[in-house]
Order: structure tokens, then C-alpha cells, then sequence
């Protein structure tokens, strides 16, 4: 397993540890889940950015990473939902844009990285969560919920736009039909 494999797979670690000290309501233990969440999101980045640059890129991290993520973001949302800071429909939404893209992914021959709305729903997720879970005052709830609903339209956006096939001109066509035939 390479390197970059293995930053992906010790974010998975964190999960539970961030799930456990979801539960607990004092301030030092929302303090250790934000440094958790925050550490496990960097690597996010850290692992694709040293696949790349040491020329690691496999397909047991292409097929890990974008899970791992899925994780690291759904799951403290459920435990947000039990705890009442979010609704759960909304984080219904992210889960159903999720798995349509998973599922859709399954039948393609090749993965395509991430656009710049695939990104901006990326980070808008994890500054929402980060919001969410941060032990701030009570001013802070209404932008963290709206933070909350930003990247829940950020993520329906990046779905959209991911499965809907972009428009092309009808002379793009004609050269592609042109192509095709030769």
C-alpha cells in the first residue's frame, strides 16, 4: 500500500474517535473533535496531492478516497442530527446526491477528478461541519446553520451538474460525428 493509501485509511481511523467525543457536550471534548475533523479533512488533500507528486495514483485510492471522504463528512452529520443541530432532511439531501454519484460512477470506465463545484461543495462541507461541531457561542448558531445550508446547495449543485452532460454546439457534434466515422 502506498503512502497516499495510507494518509486515506488513517482518516478513516479518526471517524470513531470523532463519533465518541460527538457525545460528549463539554467544550474541551468539541475542541479535540474540530482538531480531529479539521486533521482528517487536511489529509484529504495531503493524500492526492502525494499521489501525484510521487506518481502513487492507484486504484485502490481511487476507489478509497472518495469513500473515506463520504465518511468523514456523513457521519458526524448523522450524529448532528441526534443531536438535534441539524435537520435531517437536509443532510438527506447530501446523502442522496452521494449515492447517485457513487452509483453512477460504478458503470463508468474512467473516473473523472473533481470540477471546481465538486470542490466548493467539499469545502463548504467541511466549514459547515466545522461550525457545527466547534463549541462557539450561541450567536453563532443561526451563520452556522446557514453555513449548514450553503453547502447542502453547494452539494445538490455539484450533482446536478456532475450527471447532467454538458450542451454542445451543433458544429461540436458534426466534428465528433466526423471524427466518429473515420
Amino acid at each position: 500500500m502506498t503512502l497516499p493509501n495510507w494518509i486515506t485509511f488513517s482518516r478513516l481511523l479518526g471517524i470513531p474517535f470523532l463519533l465518541y467525543g460527538l457525545y460528549n457536550p463539554t467544550p474541551q471534548a468539541r475542541w479535540i473533535c474540530l482538531t480531529i475533523f479539521l486533521i482528517a479533512a487536511l489529509t484529504d488533500w495531503l493524500d492526492g496531492y502525494l499521489a501525484r507528486k510521487l506518481n502513487q495514483i492507484s486504484e485502490l485510492g481511487k476507489f478509497l478516497d472518495p469513500l473515506v471522504d463520504k465518511l468523514l463528512v456523513l457521519a458526524p452529520l448523522l450524529v448532528l442530527i441526534e443531536l438535534g443541530k441539524v435537520p435531517a432532511w437536509g443532510v438527506f439531501l447530501i446523502l442522496a446526491r452521494e449515492l447517485a454519484i457513487a452509483g453512477w460512477r460504478v458503470n463508468q470506465t474512467t473516473i473523472t477528478g473533481a470540477n471546481i463545484w465538486g470542490k466548493l461543495k467539499t469545502v463548504s462541507q467541511i466549514v459547515a461541519i466545522a461550525l457545527l461541531i466547534a463549541p462557539l457561542p450561541p450567536v453563532w448558531q443561526i451563520p452556522s446553520l446557514i453555513a449548514f445550508w450553503i453547502s447542502v446547495a453547494l452539494t445538490i449543485i455539484s450533482g446536478v451538474v456532475y450527471l447532467v452532460p454538458p450542451k454542445v454546439s451543433v458544429a461540436e457534434y458534426q466534428n465528433k460525428v466526423t471524427d466518429q466515422n473515420q
